[in-house]
């Protein structure tokens, strides 16, 4: 399911912007530290799938690939 017409540089933007509001959502809405949004954001099995152009998760919400964490 690669997302059409986007660019590398397009979507290394969506996944440096959806890592950005997920680790922004765990702290100011779940109570996380920073330290610990951003660990439990990059060290998820959803990173790695977030990170590979083929999921089309890059398309997706924060919140719709957070449910995943």
């Amino acid at each position: 399911m690669t997302p059409p017409n986007i660019t590398q540089s397009e979507f290394k933007y969506l996944k440096e912007h959806l890592t950005a509001k997920m680790i922004q959502i765990l702290a100011e809405e779940q109570g996380y530290s920073l330290e610990d949004a951003i660990n439990r954001v990059y060290t998820s099995d959803i990173y790695k799938k977030l990170s590979d152009r083929a999921t089309g998760l890059c398309v997706q919400s924060p919140r719709y690939i957070m449910s995943y964490l």
